[in-house]
């Protein structure tokens, strides 16, 4: 009887080598101070010294991009998503003051497609490089039998480090401070279970160009990577010009921005600030969604919130605006229960009427 072999199995031990030998040059494109971006080892080194840290504190954050990777595998989008790994991480560290350090992915498939794998990778890499964060390792699994087709799955891993006197942990929140709103790239990664509910029972056709947007093809507005905010953040943490952040992702405006605020101080967001994004619109509009369920589904168009002091306002929206956000006043703090209240008026977010959202908790 002949003898078995991995290979037999379902598991190509040569596509997985191919793989690293690939992606190799896409980790030292991310080489930062503290890490030389190697591949091979055991582990990923990191060296805070070379970095610059004196007193830090370690901060990390796991993440995926949840049902946007079933839109990615059926139309064949997978160069954005990995870009959305690092956002989802990276943007979570940020928030507390955090500049991310290094990063590190898990792919898991059931049968190795190197071409995919290598262009998912390639967005992580860039993903990386805008966040400032080096990809020093990683794990790909290939396992037959627990994804089927040519699924895959992807989890992220993301360290980052904060001086012990500039960590951000909502303390510094006080009545009186004004909320800025950082504009989102589009739908970001949350909500797409629902995106893709809409597109099946309304029968998008997802391949041409949008209903709102006819230079632009459906598909490719969806998929549009999550902006990655660091670079343009850090200065100003650094500075100590923000006093809390808040990442929009799943739960929206209403649930992420009481989780940087002590108890006795109320959100109050005007959704008159700012114009709601055409795909935002059209989500709304096709699934006769109502102005408060936008509100605790999708970002809106908001994909950071900051909290600063009312002195602080215009040299923060200055300097977002020099590096390239779109920053706009969206709301302020008051005293009262935990929590934060959305309104807008009739017309706005298609409201029938006056309307409020509010979260308390």
């Amino acid at each position: 009887m002949a003898g078995y072999t991995y290979e037999q199995a379902g598991v190509s031990i040569a596509a997985g080598n191919a793989l690293v030998r690939a992606i190799g040059p896409l980790a030292k494109s991310t080489k930062r101070p503290g890490a030389n971006a190697e591949l091979g080892g055991f582990g990923g080194f990191f060296d805070l010294k070379a970095a610059g840290y004196s007193d830090p504190l370690l901060v990390a954050a796991n993440d995926g991009v949840g049902t946007k990777l079933r839109l990615a595998i059926e139309h064949d989008r997978h160069d954005g998503v990995g870009i959305d790994l690092v956002a989802m991480c990276a943007n979570d560290l940020i928030v507390q003051g955090a500049e991310p350090l290094f990063f590190l992915d898990y792919y898991a498939t059931g049968k190795l497609d190197s071409a995919v794998a290598e262009r998912v990778i390639a967005g992580i890499a860039e993903g990386c490089r805008i966040a400032g964060c080096a990809l020093i390792g990683g794990e790909t699994a290939e396992m037959p039998g627990m994804y089927s087709g040519g699924d895959y799955d992807l989890a992220g891993f993301c360290v980052g480090a904060v001086e012990r006197s500039q960590v951000l942990t909502g303390n510094k929140v006080k009545t009186g401070d004004l909320i800025i709103g950082l504009a989102s790239s589009g739908v970001h990664s949350n909500g797409f279970s629902l995106v893709r509910r809409l597109a099946a029972d309304r029968s998008w056709k997802l391949e041409r160009p949008a209903l709102f947007d006819q230079e632009n093809i459906l598909i490719d507005l969806l998929m549009e990577p999550t902006r990655i905010y660091v670079k343009s953040l850090l200065p100003l943490v650094r500075a100590g010009k923000i006093a809390a952040m808040a990442h929009i992702t799943g739960g929206g405006l209403l649930e992420n921005i009481p989780r940087v605020m002590s108890d006795g101080l109320h959100a109050h967001v005007d959704a008159d600030a700012w114009e709601q994004p055409r795909l935002m619109a059209f989500l709304q509009a096709q699934g006769a969604i109502e102005p408060e369920e936008m509100a605790r589904t999708f970002n809106c168009g908001v994909g950071m919130a900051l909290v600063v002091a009312a002195e602080d306002a215009e040299d923060v929206l200055r300097s977002l605006n020099e590096a390239g956000e779109t920053a706009f006043p969206i709301g302020r703090i008051e005293s009262g229960d935990k929590g934060c209240t959305v309104y807008g008026s009739v017309e706005t977010w298609s409201a029938r009427a006056d309307w409020t959202a509010t979260h308390n908790g």
